[in-house]
């Protein structure tokens, strides 16, 4: 039977043009009526661009089309005048995070390549160089950062019912980690993970903040949507490692902030050498791609942070490196990476 909620069923299957979620997820589908077979669909985009509403419009009535007992489709794409202030992409209802002057994403297009210990790390390195700082785990199947940080204690909930979240090494830290017992695995499907994104960000008292990094999951899936869509993003930065394996998922990373319209800040390349106790430097997954890779890109190249098993100590006691030992040549690599990212955001 025809009906609102089978003509929804098929418009979820319509992406927006240039990204992996539907038209109905983004709240474009604002009304939806069908009567003797005549479907009518309106919908509102946040977008002038004309091509954008007409490959909607299109693909709208192709599934529309498809469906049985169907004779007569109106599809009505409404947009913003060409030349009116209307953001580019369907993020239309970003809020600012109070207190927080900027949010940086860190990113990486696959598991494996560090970015926890690169995000734990560049967040008390700024603490490090005096500002105010916040570290949000955004990795909701496999948070770390609880660990890496040492942080144990539950938040506790203020007066006006919002997360407090634990300080640990100067830096504001908040987990779905420091929720849910350690043992207990999250399955849950992406509407859980966008309200939780949501909440992290809007229900936790960060209070005043220079800058609030997010570590995000590996990949371009629902948490980093759910970030995009819900705060205004002042950068992203990319943690790789030199191997090509790692640089070519890199690539969709970079696309990912480019479709949504966040500034990328630079590439990381993690894991860059290993010196030896007899001081031979060795490159275990080769040298210089992400260099390359960000020349090829034409993005900041951030730095190179060696392999030391000082780092992977420092993760797994919860004091990093750049909290035990700044002055070691790993704990100056990040502080190093820190400088140049709040100059970066400083202009």
């Amino acid at each position: 039977m025809l009906s609102q909620d089978t003509i929804l069923e098929a418009l979820k299957t319509v992406k927006y043009p240039g990204y992996s979620r539907d038209i109905v997820s983004f709240g474009l589908v604002k009304e939806v009526s069908t009567a003797n077979g005549a479907v009518s669909v309106m919908m509102q985009l946040t977008s002038p661009n004309p091509e954008a509403a007409q490959q909607i419009k299109i693909e709208s009535e192709r599934v529309i089309a498809a469906l049985p007992g169907v004779k007569q489709i109106h599809v009505d794409v409404r947009q913003p005048a060409a030349g009116t202030a209307a953001p580019a992409s369907p993020f239309a209802n970003q809020n600012k995070v109070k207190g927080v002057k900027r949010i940086l994403a860190i990113a990486s297009g696959k598991g494996g390549v560090g970015k926890s210990t690169c995000s734990v790390n560049l967040a008390c390195a700024l603490a490090h160089l005096g500002a105010k700082v916040g570290l949000l785990d955004c990795d909701i199947y496999g948070p770390s950062i609880p660990l890496m940080m040492g942080v144990y204690e539950k938040p506790t909930v203020s007066a006006n019912e919002q997360l407090v979240p634990p300080v640990a090494h100067g830096v504001k830290v908040m987990s779905i980690g420091l929720l849910v017992p350690d043992d207990q695995a999250v399955i849950w499907r992406g509407p859980m993970i966008t309200k939780t994104i949501q909440q992290f960000l809007m229900a936790v008292e960060w209070g005043d903040l220079d800058f609030l990094l997010v570590d995000l999951p590996p990949g371009t899936g629902d948490a980093q949507l759910s970030l995009c869509q819900t705060v205004p993003l002042d950068g992203g930065v990319i943690i790789s490692t030199p191997q090509e394996a790692s640089l070519g998922v890199v690539r969709k990373g970079i696309s990912m902030f480019q479709k949504v319209n966040v500034p990328i800040l630079g590439i990381v390349e993690n894991m860059s050498y290993f010196t030896t106790p007899n001081g031979e430097r060795v490159e275990i997954f080769g040298h210089g791609g992400g260099k390359a890779e960000a020349a090829r890109q034409k993005v900041p190249f951030l730095g190179e942070v060696p392999i030391f098993t000082a780092i992977r100590e420092g993760g797994d006691s919860g004091m990093p490196i750049v909290v035990s030992t700044p002055n070691h040549a790993a704990g100056k690599a990040f502080i190093q990476i820190a400088e140049t990212v709040r100059k970066q955001l400083s202009h």
